[in-house]
């Protein structure tokens, strides 16, 4: 079985993303499942995906099935 590696500041990379500008993409979703999947998660790096998830469930970040490109487009959504 393939081992799932996280690339360094990939975490905090989508965290400021999103908080920029309110957008989860589907390549975001896979490296955050990528990151709790990772047993050498720092509990750090797991607080700050607990608030955005809480953010998510909020309603303050919207989720798209985009996987990249243009984040703030509106049919992005």
């Amino acid at each position: 079985m393939r081992q799932l590696q996280n690339l360094p500041g990939a975490i905090s990379e989508i965290i400021a993303s999103s908080a920029d500008d309110g957008i989860l993409t589907l390549a975001d979703r896979y490296g955050l499942m990528a990151a709790i999947l990772d047993d050498l998660l720092e509990q750090e790096e797991e607080e700050a995906i607990n608030r955005l998830l809480r953010r998510v469930v909020r309603g303050r970040i919207q989720m798209t099935d985009k996987i990249s490109g243009d984040r703030l487009s509106s049919d992005n959504l």
